[in-house]
């Protein structure tokens, strides 16, 4: 009999997770047909084609908002006085945003928004790097997509760059900042502009997938899973180099600014360099690790995930930044040193969570399928690959990890990525709500995310999922949720 069509035994192997039941008797062909089937299935969320209509329109007014709460109100948080304020409140909020010039972009903007698009894009191509691939693609017949890795040399080559450019005075790192308001404009733009270039051309080309029929929650979701343009992966080039690089300078060009107002650099506004430098930089070193992560197996490209890479995530996760930089209360913040030392204990303790929880969790999914080849990009934590792993195994000759941070929580590399986002706000205080956003909003998003993401196992395991879940019953905190 062929391990396809046995029975699943959970201790078939030494690295099995020893539970001498039956799981299921689901075979490798069924569970390819599952995989087709969730594949192609339309799932209605965030409320629909009512919902999305909302939130489409409500993105860059909640980033104008957010914005000018740090520019023009000290970081606390605005609205009407009462009814009768209500539409003079929006006539003040439309003047904050046109008559103080504060976000309108001048053409340079465009150039130097658009140069980096460019420059990244052409740094994917021509740097030098790994050729990894992803899951099997069911839409595809199951072929698995070749991804070259080139981030890290890309990231590297950018930074040099970019410390050439600021030294010689071509194009001051302190232009970010001083032009925040403009440059987050033409993000929008671009977000929004590409969104709908990416909606039509699957219709052109005829390479749609997974359609609803709904126009507005088909563009909010996506109508194409693998866009490329010959060697270049548009979604792996979004997703890793343009959100969190343009994040990290946005954080740098604050630090730089405040050098040039008061001398030195504060120790909250290092923390912030700090922070995004170590997101950014685990992004790209380990980018071999992003083509079998669901988003790029699953998730189409459509405005929910363009807008998000090309102007959500930078301009808005920069909150804390802004506000050390900008807000009276955030310029002259007066904490102890022990304090600023424990934050920084629990950025670099979240961080090793995160790092490592993601290279556990996706090193072991490449060894599975046979793509794993080491790396040793900067910097290679202990713990980061689990040798001879346990697993609950499935019928594809894989497993659902059990080892490591995956044998106490089951969304280990969410909870190091909660804490993270947590230590950004309390190193700015509670003078305000603004550094606090991307924490709630953070946690909101990975909530859904979690919920969705543990629905669609159960559908594809079965069985196998329930017995995943009994031995690893917790999602977030291990021994309370």
């Amino acid at each position: 009999m062929s391990r396809e069509s046995q029975p699943l035994l959970a201790n078939s192997s030494p690295n099995e997770y020893s539970t001498n039941v039956v799981i299921s008797e689901v075979t490798a062909e069924t569970l390819a047909q599952k995989d087709l089937k969730i594949d192609k299935e339309i799932v209605y969320e965030f409320g629909g084609s009512v919902g999305v209509s909302f939130m489409i329109p409500f993105f860059p007014i909640l980033m104008y908002y957010l914005w000018i709460s740090v520019a023009c109100y000290d970081g606390q948080i605005f609205g009407p006085k009462g009814l009768e304020d209500f539409f003079p409140f929006f006539k003040r909020f439309w003047g904050n945003l046109v008559e103080t010039q504060t976000v309108s972009p001048k053409l340079e903007h465009f150039v130097v928004y658009w140069g980096f698009l460019l420059f990244e894009a052409v740094l994917y191509v021509v740097m030098p790097g790994p050729i990894t691939q992803g899951l099997p693609v069911p839409s595809l017949g199951f072929k698995k997509l070749d991804y070259k890795c080139s981030g890290l040399w890309a990231w590297y080559c950018t930074l040099v760059v970019s410390v050439i450019l600021h030294i010689t005075g071509l194009f001051p790192l302190t232009y970010i900042v001083d032009n925040f308001g403009p440059l987050m404009t033409v993000s929008i733009i671009a977000g929004f502009l590409i969104s709908i270039i990416m909606y039509v051309t699957p219709f052109i080309t005829k390479n749609t997938h997974r359609l609803s029929g709904n126009h507005i929650y088909d563009f909010f979701m996506g109508a194409s899973l693998n866009p490329r343009i010959g060697i270049l992966d548009l979604k792996m080039y979004a997703e890793i180099r343009i959100p969190w690089i343009l994040l990290f300078y946005i954080s740098l060009s604050a630090a730089l600014k405040r050098y040039e107002e008061i001398g030195y650099v504060p120790a909250q506004l290092w923390f912030m360099v700090l922070a995004h430098f170590l997101y950014s930089n685990a992004c790209q070193k380990g980018e071999e690790m992003i083509p079998i992560t669901w988003d790029m197996f699953y998730e189409k490209w459509g405005f929910m995930i363009i807008y998000w890479n090309f102007s959500g995530v930078p301009f808005t996760y920069c909150l804390s930044s802004l506000y050390l930089l900008k807000t009276e209360k955030g310029r002259n913040l007066q904490m102890s040193p022990f304090y600023i030392g424990f934050i920084f204990f629990i950025l670099i303790f979240a961080y090793y969570i995160w790092d490592t929880a993601n290279s556990q969790k996706n090193r072991f999914r490449m060894q599975q399928v046979g793509t794993f080849v080491p790396r040793f990009t900067f910097p290679q934590l202990p713990w980061g690959t689990i040798k001879n792993p346990k697993y609950i195994p499935t019928p594809s000759g894989g497993g659902l990890l059990v080892s490591g941070w995956y044998s106490i929580i089951r969304k280990a590399h969410y909870t190091g990525d909660t804490l993270m986002a947590l230590s950004w706000g309390l190193i700015c205080g509670f003078g305000s709500f603004i550094p606090y956003f991307y924490v709630v909003f953070f946690s909101i998003m990975i909530t859904h995310r979690a919920i969705r993401d543990m629905e669609r196992c159960a559908k594809k395991y079965g069985d196998i999922w329930v017995e995943y879940c009994r031995v690893v019953p917790y999602i977030f905190i291990p021994y309370v949720f």
